[in-house]
């Protein structure tokens, strides 16, 4: 952000988040988009209207295909409540998993539902230009071969943003093949590797959002040794998304640390917990630097509050001298106008230049010594 738009940082809104809530009673029409991952290669994408066309489009003759080490992918960008009833009644799904679904803005979490996975990710974006960290969360739904991603906000799992059209959204999966070359060897561990590899996207995309905090905290610094007196209300706002950070990438490791628990009881590979390894030991950097960015804001704030200190201890020596040296003549004008008939002085021809001199002189004589104490 470049000076200029610092020093205009206004927001109307302590709080600011994008809707993560996709069921409205705005009608709309709904497109799926499946695929097969088949030995680790993604298939052509197609789309749907519905759940089970979704699913009929990888199956030959209504029968499952009997393709080994093949993974269905189904990606919904923006759902309905009809939508999430008809996945409810074609895998029936337990009812407190259904209410999950139709409620967002939930901590990321794993659960189980007898064969079905239920996992909630909570994706970060920073926005530089508002200085905001924008959350997204996506529920994933994995049974057998099958895993389906619901998309709650506006953006991918990358962060990148859902496109209005289907065109858009084909062309957004078309470029995302080429980053597949490397997860190779991980997909061909089934489909919960496909859910790692979303996890471990997720984690990544927390560090370009803990260097926008960190560019902005490195601002703020500069700004309170400059002394702006707007930087306290900024040193609180990015606290807030700092502690946000740190709130949801906590949630997160102990969705990884729940992985790595149920691993031996669900007889997960072990080539796929060393992955899940990697994602928590990604995410244990998230939390230090996140935990250190909090601590430096707290420092930065209490230098703040020291600056802002001295400086009001200056502006009170001033405003003590000033009125010292106003408090000098006034009370030689207090003295001589009280009108009492024998005072020194009073009818000499030069007692009113000397009252002058005199209020004068002691105006200057305090004005020298505070300068010289450099309190003016």
């Amino acid at each position: 952000m470049s000076p200029e738009s610092r020093q205009r940082f206004e927001r109307s809104s302590l709080r600011k988040r994008p809707s993560t809530t996709p069921h409205d009673n705005v009608a709309r029409e709904t497109t799926l988009f499946s695929r097969q991952i088949i030995n680790s290669e993604p298939q052509e994408l197609t789309t749907a209207s519905t759940f089970s066309d979704a699913l009929a489009a990888h199956t030959s003759e209504g029968r499952p295909t009997e393709t080994t080490g093949s993974i269905t992918q189904v990606v919904i960008p923006r759902s309905t409540p009809e939508l999430l009833n008809e996945i409810a009644s074609a895998w029936d799904l337990h009812p407190v998993l259904i209410d999950d679904l139709f409620h967002a803005n939930q901590r990321a979490k794993v659960e189980r539902y007898d064969d079905v996975l239920f996992v909630v990710l909570k994706s970060a974006v920073y926005i530089d230009a508002k200085e905001e960290v924008e959350f997204n969360e996506f529920h994933l739904l994995m049974k057998d071969d099958v895993l389906v991603i619901i998309c709650q906000g506006d953006r991918f799992i990358d962060g990148t943003p859902i496109p209005a059209d289907t065109s858009g959204v084909q062309e957004y999966f078309t470029n995302e093949k080429r980053s597949w070359a490397k997860d190779r060897e991980l997909l061909t561990l089934g489909p919960e590797a496909l859910m790692y590899r979303l996890l471990d996207t997720v984690v990544d995309g927390y560090f370009p959002v803990l260097d926008g905090l960190q560019d902005d905290k490195d601002g703020i610094e500069r700004q309170v040794f400059s002394g702006d007196t707007a930087a306290a209300e900024r040193i609180y706002l990015l606290s807030q998304e700092v502690i946000d950070v740190l709130h949801n990438s906590t949630h997160l490791n102990r969705l990884t640390q729940a992985l790595g628990n149920g691993a031996a009881k669900y007889a997960i590979p072990d080539d796929l917990r060393a992955y899940l390894d990697d994602v928590t030991d990604h995410l244990t950097r998230v939390l230090a630097e996140a935990g250190e960015l909090r601590e430096a804001l707290s420092q930065i704030l209490n230098v703040n509050s020291t600056l802002v200190a001295q400086r009001q201890n200056e502006d009170m020596k001033k405003i003590s001298g000033w009125a010292a040296i106003l408090f000098a003549p006034t009370l030689v004008g207090a003295i001589y106008g009280m009108n009492f008939d024998d005072m020194p002085e009073l009818h000499w021809a030069f007692g009113y230049p000397m009252a002058l001199g005199l209020m004068l002189g002691l105006g200057v004589v305090l004005y020298i010594v505070f300068r010289v104490k450099k309190w003016m």
